[in-house]
């Protein structure tokens, strides 16, 4: 066993499983640490068991490990048979002749364990390394699946934490500790098999520890999953906490604030060592356990073993083999607390892996009816409220009836809070509205596909996002197949002709979060991702707030251009913005109170004139 053992016992102190948090997203409770859902417990076997269809696809190759790794481990047993014959053969015939066929042997027998043991994890190797990338891919695609409000609810670190550290947590599950559970027992019941062979009395008194280790061990498994558990969750929380503070390291630093950060970095990094410390506490107490009793008992076997000798009930060679059999079950009994501590870390990081998972995907409710000639966009009695909101609160959107007519541009205005943003993310189906129903051309949204629905529909969001690449490929994120000359177009439009001037121009890395760039250029690069492939229907949440005012009139007289040919929602809180619309619609208690041309608003609506020329006592009222 020796060729494995160093490694295993490693990787036992050392891996630190996963990062953090919750669970059955099922159900509304929540994890006061992590803010997402509690885990529903679940037993460690059952938890495992889940991993199987993704293991199938590697089974016989873990077979195979497991067949070479059991054939190593039985030829250790065979030592002590050939030792007997060595001690009562040659040893006691002082015959050196017949000692060298037994010397070569043993030999034989270890290079045949350092063989099989070093095939046991080439044939496994790869073929896990595959489980884990499918894990992980097919926990990719569902995150990507899930609802925004999924992602709402549950932190960044905690889903980052379930797609690197659980992932590798179970790949080395499958590799190792699942290979020698198998393989440790079969060994264990060899042996003692062969010890009751060898002599009964002597395997009975060896055995006296088994009852004791039974029960330590059942309490440890309860008392480690809970800590392995808990501490997956708060690494989670650590992990949330370094991704915030590298993400706001300028607010950070701006405000003075990273002693704080600092504090609560140090205040999660205390509550993991302790947690770890107490899961150190339990495998130590194991340990001492498992390795202290059993050497009681084989000092035990010794002695009735010399006494069986003395009085010659017992030769020399099989209490040799009797205790040389004992010695090598020692690492099978010694290896129960780690191998049950990671089977228990395993089995959590599964939980966790399974709690995304397992996250129901909306269905699609019953579309509503349209006219088949109702050319635009249509919201017919939309209501929302979010998943979270407080019982007992108004519906965020209280039944809005509105509609875009093709080819025009409608600006919806309205208060702070008033649902804007909220309603132009229904279009896209970003989030489900709780009632009504809204139409494309006649077409509700619920009956087009998703890929369908947002090629049809661009977004350009107020708070703009852009991903670690470049500059190009950022911008086609929102029509890959768009050639260089409508990249060229969509840039002209955003006016972001300071992409010439970038060291490798439309090449150049932006960084994480497009941080390099100032608020105003991510804004427009977001605004020419929404328009370089042409869409239909266009919604922009107030694209334009981060700009300065002669940048915003050389954007609103590129735009006018584009939105002469598409039909478009324009979330609006300034003037200049308004006048893009042919129309403009106010929200107000989750209702449209108004739509009208601008100038028949600000005629006709003391609201909306309130809203324009920002006076603090009719804001106060509309807001209301």
């Amino acid at each position: 066993m020796s060729a494995d053992r160093p490694t295993l016992s490693a990787m036992a102190e050392n891996q630190n499983p996963a990062p953090p948090t919750p669970a059955d997203s099922n159900t509304p409770s929540t994890d006061g640490a992590s803010g997402s859902p509690g885990p529903v417990p679940r037993s460690a076997v059952r938890s495992l068991l889940r991993l199987w269809p993704y293991a199938r696809e590697a089974r016989w190759r873990i077979f195979g490990s497991m067949a070479a790794a059991g054939l190593a481990s039985l030829s250790v047993l065979a030592v002590p048979i050939v030792l007997r014959r060595i001690v009562d053969g040659p040893v006691a015939h002082r015959s050196m002749s017949g000692l060298w066929p037994l010397a070569g042997a043993l030999l034989l027998l270890g290079v045949a364990e350092a063989v099989l043991f070093g095939v046991r994890r080439v044939i496994v190797a790869r073929p896990l390394a595959k489980v884990e990338t499918r894990l992980r891919g097919e926990l990719f695609a569902k995150l990507q699946r899930l609802p925004i409000s999924f992602h709402d609810r549950w932190p960044s670190g905690q889903l980052l934490s379930r797609a690197t550290s659980d992932l590798f947590v179970l790949r080395l599950f499958l590799a190792f500790p699942l290979v020698f559970l198998v393989v440790n027992s079969t060994v264990f019941l060899t042996g003692t098999a062969l010890m009751f062979v060898l002599d009964w009395r002597l395997a009975l008194i060896t055995l006296l520890p088994a009852i004791p280790l039974m029960f330590f061990t059942r309490r440890f498994e309860a008392g480690y999953s809970a800590a392995s558990r808990l501490a997956q969750d708060q690494n989670g929380d650590l992990a949330t906490v370094v991704e915030e503070s590298v993400l706001g390291i300028r607010i950070l630093k701006a405000f003075g604030r990273h002693r704080t950060m600092a504090e609560e970095f140090r205040r999660h990094s205390a509550d993991l060592r302790e947690t770890e410390l107490r899961k150190a506490g339990l495998l130590g107490n194991l340990w001492a356990v498992i390795v202290g009793l059993p050497e009681l008992a084989l000092g035990g076997a010794l002695a009735a073993g010399a006494v069986l000798v003395a009085h010659d009930q017992l030769s020399v060679g099989t209490l040799v083999a009797f205790l040389s059999t004992a010695l090598a079950l020692r690492w099978p009994v010694e290896s129960i607390g780690w191998l049950l501590g990671f089977a228990a870390e395993a089995a959590s990081a599964a939980n966790r892996y399974f709690e995304v998972m397992d996250e129901p995907e909306p269905a699609d409710p019953p579309s509503g009816t349209a006219p088949a000639d109702d050319r635009g966009i249509r919201f017919t009695g939309v209501r929302f409220r979010y998943p979270d909101a407080p019982a007992g609160t108004p519906d965020l959107l209280a039944g809005v009836d509105l509609h875009v007519r093709p080819g025009e541009t409608l600006a919806l205005v309205g208060a702070t809070g008033s649902g804007k943003t909220t309603l132009t993310a229904l279009l896209p189906r970003l989030y489900e509205p709780t009632a009504g129903s809204i139409t494309l051309d006649g077409t509700d949204i619920r009956d087009l596909d998703r890929a369908e629905l947002r090629r049809e529909v661009a977004v350009a969001f107020e708070e703009p996002t852009l991903f670690s690449a470049t500059v190009r490929e950022n911008v086609l994120m929102g029509a890959p197949g768009a050639g260089p000359g409508q990249v060229a177009a969509a840039l002209a439009t955003a006016q972001a002709g300071f992409v010439d001037k970038l060291p490798a121009g439309l090449d150049t890395e932006v960084g994480e979060q497009g941080l390099s760039l100032s608020g105003g250029q991510r804004q427009r690069l977001a605004l020419a991702r929404a328009v370089v492939g042409e869409p239909r229907f266009l919604v922009l949440d107030d694209p334009l707030s981060a700009l300065d005012v002669h940048t915003e009139a050389l954007v609103e007289r590129a735009l006018r251009q584009v939105l002469a040919d598409t039909t478009a929602l324009v979330v609006a809180h300034r003037p200049s913005t308004v006048l893009l619309a042919d129309r403009v619609a106010l929200l107000a208690d989750g209702r449209i109170a108004a739509v009208g041309t601008h100038q028949e608003l600000l005629r006709s609506c003391p609201a909306y004139r309130a809203l324009m020329s920002g006076e603090p006592e009719l804001e106060g009222a509309l807001a209301r």
